[in-house]
């Protein structure tokens, strides 16, 4: 049987690829530093927790033991983070660090976190230029892709199997930043209308936690240090996925598909960027890597997960607080009222 560790399994990607990857027959254990939170249906699988704190190259290398088929690194952000994977791949027969899209820039430099949105000329490939490596605070809005980029860096120029993965916007069952709940909550609270700056036409490419975890099993099996973008094989737009929550729980409301001439800020969502952001997967497609499914086949079980949060009292915590400063912008429902008044006067 083989083995995996996943560092940082028990969040979204981590339990998305214990999930598959216990289901396949390996034997899996998840790093982290509170076992509770370890989802119920990994420990029913079988799944393992070994208590490692990331920063411990002690505890790391107890939790690695005498070695491992697969390594999957979840919790990767800085270049000293990879330094300390280093020595565990050097015992691992495949190692996947888990990048991100944000390490991306257009032309002119601009990224998914400058104050100028990115404009690209066609899907990313992964040859496409990155940030400058950094080592700033790697929580920030600027430190985060510069710090990915020194993580990459290091891995990829040690010479060991590392393959980096860059997915999108994730998506799936345990997500921190649950996206998909500016729409969920819209059809829980019956709103009759929903509001979408630019005609619905933003684009930021989304990905499945279950598409990562098909692409590391893949990966399992032709290990090689290289970087492959991961991405859901369609991309849908700001309207798509809002038609996507609301047929998922038979809701109909009224689309109302907003023009530059409204308030600033009336219909934005997460994928509101002005010009399309959308990976290019066939790097991971000549390898051999098939997609679990298309984006409204992967986001069914969040929605549910999200939708339950809610109507049981969230006693987990999961869904953002009334005051989240990243979501709290998005319901504004009293200038959205006021906007539909006025249509009718």
């Amino acid at each position: 049987m083989p083995r995996a560790l996943i560092l940082g399994g028990t969040g979204l990607i981590g339990g998305a690829v214990a999930r598959r990857l216990l289901a396949n027959g390996w034997e899996v254990d998840v790093s982290g530093r509170n076992p509770v939170r370890v989802p119920s249906e990994i420990a029913a699988a079988g799944g393992r927790f070994v208590a490692a704190d990331r920063g411990d190259d002690a505890q790391l290398r107890a939790a690695l033991g005498d070695g491992a088929d697969l390594l999957v690194d979840c919790v990767c952000y800085t270049a000293a983070h990879a330094r300390l994977l280093l020595p565990l791949a050097e015992d691992a027969a495949s190692t996947v660090l888990i990048s991100s899209r944000a390490v991306y820039v257009d032309d002119e430099g601009n990224h998914s976190n400058s104050d100028v949105p990115p404009r690209f000329d066609g899907p990313i490939r992964e040859t496409r230029p990155t940030l400058a490596a950094g080592d700033m605070d790697y929580r920030s809005r600027e430190g985060y892709g510069p710090n990915k980029v020194a993580a990459e860096h290091v891995a990829l120029d040690s010479g060991l199997p590392i393959t980096v993965i860059r997915p999108a916007h994730v998506h799936g069952v345990g997500a921190a930043r649950p996206r998909e709940w500016v729409f969920v909550k819209r059809v829980l609270d019956g709103r009759g209308a929903v509001l979408l700056a630019r005609g619905g036409a933003g684009l930021v490419h989304t990905t499945a936690a279950a598409n990562i975890a098909s692409l590391v099993e893949t990966v399992a099996a032709r290990p090689g240090a290289r970087i492959l973008n991961c991405a859901d094989p369609d991309a849908p737009s700001v309207l798509e996925i809002s038609r996507v929550v609301a047929r998922h729980f038979g809701h109909a409301w009224e689309e109302v598909l907003l023009d530059g001439t409204v308030p600033d800020g009336l219909g934005r969502t997460p994928w509101d960027s002005p010009h399309p952001v959308v990976l290019d997967t066939s790097a991971a497609e000549e390898l051999g890597y098939r997609p679990a499914g298309d984006y409204a086949t992967t986001v069914a079980a969040e929605l549910d997960w999200l939708s339950e949060a809610a109507r049981s009292g969230d006693q987990a915590g999961i869904l953002p607080k009334a005051d989240d400063p990243y979501f709290s912008r998005f319901f504004d429902y009293a200038a959205e009222d006021a906007f539909l008044a006025g249509r009718t006067r």
